[in-house]
Order: structure tokens, then sequence, then C-alpha cells
């Protein structure tokens, strides 16, 4: 079981509560910046309350990554939700993609239904949508 082409998964949940929208374009700069260098790439959403951030790349440098957001001061209380291995990435070209969460609670489904990649883990995906209808 020695294939290099597996993918670690790590998904997680904080909270980060009154960043300003400058703060949140500031964390997809650095990932932007910094995670094609680690061949990390993912997708991260942000409700004015919470992170939920979906990363992919390889398991040494996912846990690095994870050591490093778990002290960032912006904000606090990293969970991990689901930790997998998958044959291949969901999110192939996003070295980190803001999903944006609809303004109306109504359209936040649909819109998200639009924007997730399709070969996302179904558990993932639900998780997701729950997160989105929240608040």
């Amino acid at each position: 079981m020695g294939d290099s082409s597996v993918v670690s998964q790590y998904f997680y949940i904080s909270t980060a509560l009154n960043l300003s929208r400058d703060d949140v374009a500031a964390i997809l700069e650095s990932s932007a910046r910094n995670n094609p260098e680690r061949n990390i790439t993912g997708l991260l959403l942000y409700n004015g309350r919470n992170f939920l951030q979906l990363l992919e790349g390889e398991g040494a440098e996912l846990d690095a990554l994870m050591k490093r957001i778990g002290q960032d001061q912006r904000h606090s209380g990293v969970s991990l939700l689901h930790k997998s291995s998958v044959p291949e990435r969901v999110c192939p070209q996003w070295a980190m993609k803001r999903v944006a969460i609809a303004e109306s609670v109504a359209n936040r489904r649909d819109s998200l239904e639009r924007d997730l990649p399709a070969e996302l883990d179904p558990a993932v995906r639900k998780m997701i949508l729950n997160f989105a209808v929240l608040n």
C-alpha cells in the first residue's frame, strides 16, 4: 500500500470572533502564497464566528500546517472533525478557495451546492451544508 498518490484530507472547525473582511482576506492571501509550495489545497468557509476548513495534501505537511493553525491567535478552539485518506484531491485547483456563504439563509444550501466540488465526501459535504445554515 505504498502508493504515494494517496492524499490526506483534514477538515476542522474553529472559533474566530469578530474578524474583519481584511483579516479573512489576509488569511486567504497567506494560504494562496504558501500552500502551492507545500502542495496543499482546500477550501475555507467563514460565517462571522467560525472557520470551517478542508485541507488536502501530504500527511506530514498537513500535520505541520495544523500545528501552525493551532497556534494562530486569530482563532481558537481548533477541532479536527474529519481526517481521511482519499485517492485524489477534491480541490486540485484551489490553493485555498473561500466558499462564500450567501447572505440569505434560504439561498445558502443552493449556492454552496453549486460551489462545492462534486467529489467531496458526502459526510464532509453534509457538515459544510449544516454549518452554512447555522447562523
